[in-house]
């Protein structure tokens, strides 16, 4: 048996949603094919289950792409305000936290029910769960075999993510689709991810896992640099909080990480001025700096005698401990991999498509948006804000 439709959209989470609620209102007829038994699953688990919706500032200097301008487009004509004002008008409790990022009061629930009451304005048909065997090609529309029979569609949105968390159904799926249509796709890695050092080298931090502290870091260089200033966490593997999720969007295998332990403080001028006032062991006026285990490990690795007196200490010494501190530079070995990393990094090359529509510019009609596509945001709000916008765009065009 095959149904018929207007527009077909795989995969509902965020844009595939958005989309599929946009096309719908606009009056066409959509269906929106998942293959998950549970809606939205990526949703339901993000900000600690009470959704980072949006960032306020979101830019598209917060993006990441090899073709850095192509999200402007969408990013102008939907924005965190527009979005907002939808979260408003089904009166969903919402707070701000640091830096711009919007989150729900009282659960991500919140949001999935607000996006599925959208679909159901549109009449938006559903099957799920259900999944896609194949797509082809039929003249001016598309066939997609599914577990519930043959649908034919003039559009065809892809809008199935990438591979970060597997757990939760992460696929390659848009991925061989842009395949099979001779699109290229720009290499895909985990991002906003852990980062991992050698067994051997990391052993000496082993026993700080759990100490966390507000650090610089960057890494590359130029147009590859990346900087942030947030809090960094220590693991048993390595290194993790926001500070390296959003570092490691940036980082390179193979390329050093350097960070500033102590932004605050330039150590080395700090502790060398101190010499005639302070009477202080180097390990305590450490430790009025950084958390104590850090301080205490931190020496011991340097095979400096926290008992011994600043005062005492040659100023070549304390330079040495300064540099340490202030300009840490270290090479992870790799990352914890797509089951940790919050997005993905790479996807559907955005030179393929369409900025205004998402619509591949060689294939009429196959359009491709949110995380699928090679464009990825900051932690903080940004990637839900992609996927919206994206889903806008092509919601507005099929």
């Amino acid at each position: 048996m095959t149904t018929e439709f207007e527009v077909a959209v795989i995969g509902a989470g965020a844009a595939g949603m958005m989309c599929a609620s946009v096309a719908g209102q606009r009056g066409r007829k959509v269906v929106l094919i998942d293959h998950a038994t549970r809606l939205a699953e990526k949703i339901r688990i993000s900000g600690g289950g009470r959704c980072n919706f949006t960032n306020r500032d979101a830019t598209p200097q917060n993006f990441l792409s090899q073709n850095p301008h192509f999200c402007k487009s969408a990013l102008s004509r939907y924005t965190p305000q527009d979005f907002l004002s939808l979260v408003k008008r089904y009166r969903i409790g919402w707070h701000e936290k640091h830096k711009g990022q919007l989150f729900c009061d009282e659960s991500a629930e919140d949001i999935i029910a607000m996006l599925k009451a959208e679909c159901d304005l549109g009449n938006v048909q559903w099957r799920m769960p259900c999944g896609v065997k194949s797509i082809a090609r039929e003249g001016e529309r598309f066939r997609i075999a599914t577990d519930g029979g043959d649908i034919l569609a003039q559009s065809l949105v892809i809008a199935t993510g990438g591979l970060s968390i597997p757990k939760i159904g992460a696929t390659d799926f848009a991925y061989r689709v842009a395949k099979q249509f001779d699109l290229k796709i720009v290499a895909p890695r985990p991002a906003l991810v852990p980062l991992t050092f050698d067994g051997n080298a990391w052993q000496p931090f082993v026993p700080l896992a759990g100490v966390a502290l507000p650090v610089e870091l960057e890494t590359g260089q130029k147009k590859t640099r990346g900087w942030f200033r947030e809090d960094l966490l220590f693991t048993h593997r390595g290194l993790s909080g926001p500070a390296i999720l959003q570092i490691s969007s940036y980082w390179q295998p193979g390329t050093p990480l350097t960070i500033n332990l102590l932004p605050e403080v330039d150590v080395a001028e700090t502790l060398i001025a101190d010499k005639g006032s302070v009477k202080k062991s180097l390990g305590n006026q450490i430790a009025q700096w950084l958390p104590s285990r850090l301080a205490d490990e931190w020496l011991h690795t340097l095979g400096m005698d926290g008992a011994a007196r600043t005062a005492d200490m040659p100023d070549k010494t304390l330079r040495r401990l300064g540099e340490s501190l202030n300009r840490w530079h270290i090479v992870p070995a790799g990352t914890e991999g797509y089951k940790k990393a919050e997005v993905t990094l790479g996807g559907v090359d955005t030179r393929e498509l369409s900025q205004q529509t998402m619509m591949a510019n060689r294939v009429p009609g196959l359009y491709f948006v949110g995380e699928a596509i090679d464009v990825t945001g900051w932690l903080g709000g940004y990637n839900f804000q992609w996927a919206w916008a994206s889903g806008v765009a092509a919601g507005q065009a099929v």
